[in-house]
């Protein structure tokens, strides 16, 4: 059993937004991943004295030593748990009612020796590779759904924000724990994982360098540090070409890849 996190700043004048951790038991066939990426507010606008890094930091380390600690629970029970934690250390400071309280996309898995749980919620990614090669990405597309013109508008884009018909991110309401992709596999049908932030995934999903299987074929070979080497190298190729493809140059990225 092999793990490896590895995650980029978008810049180094910003705090890094995502978070990663990889658990494996002292004794056991099991283990847990878990990435997060924070959701910038414009200008810092989110209600909250603390900020985006702190939130994925305690979150983070609440579902990380929830996945491994509570195997009774099931995954979006862990999230769902591990959200409260987090608005209860900060609900007496922090406004959380606001639309932009910190938040962030979730993609996470648990395994032991018979089962792989999975969870993903907003635009994280969860890869599953089979031992023949196959690669299965758990996608949660609700945000693609929302019309391009619609995420144009800051207005827009958060009346739709943790709302009916619209896209859940894990922020103040445990609730939204509900709302996350997940499933379960057995775990003689998956050779290894890998969970990705949005920075990472840009290798597919915005750069078109090659789909799942290819990227999964990057970390097999390469590890985490050459996938996200290979989405920094598009990235300046981009930004040379006039930077049609993104909104800004480097985004935080984060890549956990575990073989089991």
């Amino acid at each position: 059993m092999r793990t490896e996190a590895v995650t980029l700043p978008g810049s180094p004048e910003r705090p890094n937004e995502d978070w990663a951790a990889a658990a494996l038991p002292a004794a056991g066939a099991g283990g847990t991943v878990v990435v997060l990426d924070g959701v910038t507010p414009p200008a810092g606008d989110d209600g909250c004295v603390h900020g985006v890094p702190w939130f994925t930091a305690r979150l983070g380390g609440a579902l990380t030593e929830l996945s491994a600690s509570r195997r009774d629970l099931t995954l979006s029970g862990i999230l769902s748990l591990a959200i409260r934690r987090t608005a209860d250390a900060h609900r007496n400071t922090c406004d959380l009612s606001h639309v932009r309280t910190p938040q962030a996309t979730v993609a996470m898995a648990r395994w032991d020796e018979a089962t792989v749980e999975h969870l993903v919620l907003s635009d994280a990614a969860l890869l599953l590779a089979a031992p023949d090669g196959a690669v299965r990405a758990v996608l949660d597309d609700r945000l693609d759904r929302v019309p391009e013109e619609v995420r144009r508008s800051l207005a827009a884009t958060d009346r739709l924000r943790n709302a009916e018909g619209g896209f859940f991110t894990a922020a103040a309401d445990p609730s939204v724990a509900a709302r996350a992709v997940t499933g379960t596999s057995p775990r003689s049908a998956v050779r290894a994982l890998a969970a990705l932030s949005d920075g990472a995934t840009r290798w597919v999903e915005l750069f078109r360098a090659g789909d799942w299987t290819d990227l999964f074929a990057v970390l097999d070979k390469e590890g985490a540090y050459g996938l996200l080497r290979r989405v920094r190298v598009l990235e300046a190729a981009d930004a040379a070409a006039g930077g049609v493809h993104r909104w800004k140059l480097h985004d935080d990225a984060t890549a956990v890849y575990a073989e089991l």
